[in-house]
């Protein structure tokens, strides 16, 4: 494919700078998944007010934008996830469907194909405008944007607008109209679950527009015609009669999520994922933590003396620093040490230290750090919420010692939690489509029952672990499914990236990360879904959240490549 004029366009410093001001200007708006929904469907309708008047641009001949209004019909599907987000103390019950998404869309832009050539399928390319918390705007330094959504999912919305341009301009230039459909779906909610693509899939009307679905999102550029799977789990106790310590039961609950997770892990041998992208996350503990994909970088626990006569002395000082020394090796065994790891997007360690502790009137108060990101970059980045209760169960097995030396009983809770008696943790399992979704969510909640029971027995009560700690999966809940390696579509769309010289002679294989993908290719097993874009799912949902300017401006090259040979424009 040979597009001389594309190419001179795409690499000018004005489409350059298009892209740019595009990305600074929807990123400037909090689309993050939030329980103030009237000010996001605002800044939802903010952002497709922006794209709106951008696509009026355009030009194509046959095209119509228009928002679809999410269908509540989605309530009855089982891919659906449930609204926790609209929860809150105003609402303890959360709303409901219809008062969730009333005045809220899907934006969809379609270009109507002339079918003069017998060559071609009808295409639609997804992308979402949704963000993770905690929000923070836009800036630029160097070739990157920083920002909420920068990559996840904004930049990748703005390469696909970069590539409806040049598509536009090479039509004009030369008189030509797209051969078949082109839809466009600028779709929210994926980052809670994907219900805004679910009500773009069930559409039957839209799905006569077309017969393959390209899905944008974090992919560094990289092409896939499979994802990996995930649930995100929720583990709920109240313990009423405040006899036990929930938190230290978490940190075995933990334990056997991880060892479960492991155990997936080595089950997981499937073509399309040699590497085995199955990953465990924990993300939230009470009141510490934004997401349940999203790693946890910093969290605090204390150690709690009662009736101790030598909280400070020096040997009980010494005992706990010894213990704390030495804890974190179980969690680096696994994890790898990330003080001595170099974070790409600033030069510096990815942890500048595991562990600060301070004394106070009634013991220590430790706060672990660690690095945030999303759960498909957890080998890369540090769980701040594993790494503390590999720390705390070591502290546990150390009790007695430090009893004796403090003369007093020793308990651990999570600092600033002030419901002891209430525990939720919330985290995400991924599995490759080696494994059913309800067979790895029946293993969780058997790890879930194994851990509390170990730490029951421990203390001796005879409580039941399947009748105090509750496991659900309301929120995410996404198959893994695995495409061809060599269908047309992914052979066309290895031809673009060659013509945009992004591509690279790598094995074809499955992506690390659950999305969108999953829905489309659920209700369409037969039609061909390929996940692909810019940005790094190092940086996607972290403190650093950036994308390169360059990725972005040559995957909309790219994606123009793909678009006019996709729907048999040009050869």
């Amino acid at each position: 494919m040979n597009i001389p004029k594309l190419t001179e366009v795409a690499g000018s410093d004005n489409f350059r700078q298009y892209l740019i001001d595009l990305l600074m200007d929807i990123c400037r708006h909090d689309t993050s998944i939030r329980h103030d929904v009237p000010a996001l469907r605002q800044a939802e309708s903010d952002v497709f007010d922006i794209l709106e008047q951008h696509l009026e641009n355009y030009g194509l001949a046959g095209s119509a934008t228009k928002r679809v209004p999410i269908d509540c019909k989605i309530a009855n599907h089982p891919y659906f996830s449930q609204l926790y987000y609209t929860q809150s103390p105003q609402t303890p019950q959360g709303l409901t469907v219809k008062q969730t998404y009333d005045g809220r869309a899907n934006l969809i832009y379609m270009v109507d194909g002339s079918d003069q050539r017998a060559t071609g399928m009808n295409l639609a390319i997804n992308g979402h405008i949704d963000v993770v918390a905690p929000f923070f705007g836009p800036r630029i330094e160097g070739d990157r944007v920083y920002g909420r959504g920068a990559c996840d999912d904004k930049g990748n919305i703005v390469a696909l607008f970069g590539a409806i341009k040049l598509v536009g301009q090479y039509l004009q230039d030369t008189g030509k109209t797209l051969n078949k459909h082109l839809t466009a779906m600028c779709v929210i909610e994926e980052e809670m679950g994907g219900n805004g693509s679910l009500s773009a899939a069930i559409d039957r009307d839209l799905k006569k527009r077309y017969e393959s679905l390209m899905v944008l999102e974090i992919c560094e550029s990289k092409i896939y015609p499979g994802n990996r799977g995930c649930v995100w789990y929720k583990v709920e106790a109240n313990q009423t009669n405040g006899q036990l310590n929930l938190f230290e039961a978490a940190a075995y609950i933990i334990e056997q999520l991880e060892k479960e997770g492991r155990s997936l892990r080595a089950e997981s041998a499937h073509p399309l994922f040699p590497h085995r992208p199955v990953q465990t996350c924990h993300g939230i503990i009470c009141n510490n933590g934004e997401h349940p994909s999203r790693i946890n970088g910093e969290v605090a626990f204390d150690i709690n003396f009662s009736g101790a006569n030598n909280i400070h002395s020096a040997e009980t000082n010494r005992t706990i620093e010894d213990v704390l020394q030495f804890a974190p090796d179980e969690y680096i065994g696994l994890y790898k040490d990330k003080t001595k790891a170099t974070d790409p997007a600033t030069g510096k360690p990815k942890v500048n230290r595991h562990y600060d502790i301070e004394g106070n009137t009634s013991g220590f108060k430790v706060t672990v750090y660690g690095s945030t990101g999303h759960m498909g970059s957890i080998f890369e980045n540090d769980g701040a919420i594993t790494k503390m209760m590999t720390m705390v169960r070591a502290l546990i097995r150390s009790r007695d010692t430090i009893e004796r030396f403090a003369g007093g009983p020793v308990t651990f809770g999570l600092h600033g939690w002030d419901q002891p008696s209430i525990l939720t943790l919330e985290g995400g399992q991924g599995f490759l489509p080696t494994h059913a979704m309800t067979d790895v969510q029946d293993r969780l909640v058997n790890a879930v029952h194994r851990g509390a029971g170990e730490y029951l027995r421990l203390v001796g009560s005879k409580e039941s672990a399947p009748e105090m700690f509750l496991v659900t999966y309301e929120k995410l809940h996404n198959a893994a499914f695995a495409g061809e390696a060599d269908s047309p579509e992914m052979r066309n769309a290895i031809d673009a990236a060659r013509a945009a010289k992004i591509w690279k002679d790598e094995p074809i294989r499955g992506w690390d990360v659950s999305c969108d993908s999953r829905i489309f290719a659920g209700e369409y097993p037969q039609m061909t879904v390929l996940t692909t874009g810019p940005g790094s799912l190092n940086f996607a949902h972290s403190d650093q959240e950036h994308i390169e300017i360059t990725e972005m401006v040559k995957f909309s090259e790219f994606l123009a490549y793909y678009i006019l040979k996709q729907t048999g424009t040009v050869d």
